[in-house]
């Protein structure tokens, strides 16, 4: 009953499409959930995430949840997530992804999931990191560790989901860097970030942390860009 007064006075709205969530809904409506581009990628090995990293990152798996479209539901949520404050995005997509990967036995020898970080200054003004929620419930659901602290992001940049391959892969080659060399070293990371477009970003990081003895790399994000 007071669950229904809420709904009545504060009605809970999609946060895919903005329209007001049934009281059986949580975060995302039916039709929306129904209707998000899943890859299914973590059940095939040469997939679209895999290609873009080909030859650039030496990585063991890769994989994304959804299919990223402009002006598409998927940019809508990513949206809410990056700048509206609604971190439950983060928890909802890490927990439907984490369920799918603690089934795959390659996924399995992941020991610690890395998330792509923030720069402090962008960390101070959004408060949060968008990808945590997302790298914890994966954590959760492999029950492996999540380590935030390893990576540092050096130089804050701008938004550059639609910048041109050369220039973006040219602006992160030097923004990242460890704050140690030991903690994870013969560590399976699972390095996660929100959105891959060229790559640049998860290839800087993947770079950085390929500087610890005896890891393997494997990547897994939200989505990818079309």
């Amino acid at each position: 009953m007071v669950i229904n007064l809420l709904n009545l006075f504060f009605p809970q709205v999609c946060l895919a499409c903005d329209t007001h969530l049934n009281d059986n809904e949580k975060h995302i409506c039916t039709y929306c959930r129904n209707d998000l581009p899943v890859t299914d990628f973590h059940l095939e090995i040469n997939n679209a995430v895999a290609k873009r990293l080909y030859g650039r990152v030496n990585f063991q798996y890769a994989t994304c949840l959804l299919w990223f479209n402009k002006k598409g539901i998927v940019q809508h949520l990513m949206h809410n997530l990056k700048y509206k404050g609604h971190e439950e995005v983060g928890v909802f997509l890490g927990k439907w992804l984490g369920e799918e990967l603690s089934l795959i036995e390659g996924y399995r020898t992941i020991d610690v999931v890395v998330p792509v970080p923030l720069h402090k200054s962008k960390l101070r003004k959004r408060g949060y990191n968008q990808v945590d929620k997302f790298g914890q419930e994966i954590a959760k659901a492999l029950e492996v560790e999540f380590n935030s602290e390893i990576l540092i992001k050096t130089k804050a940049t701008a938004t550059q989901v639609f910048k041109d391959r050369l220039r973006r892969i040219l602006t992160h080659q030097e923004d990242f860097s460890l704050s140690d060399h030991h903690s994870l070293k013969g560590k399976h990371i699972l390095l996660v970030d929100d959105i891959i477009t060229t790559g640049a970003t998860i290839e800087a990081c993947a770079n950085q942390l390929l500087a610890i003895e005896g890891v393997t790399i494997s990547v897994a994000t939200m989505a990818i860009a079309e």
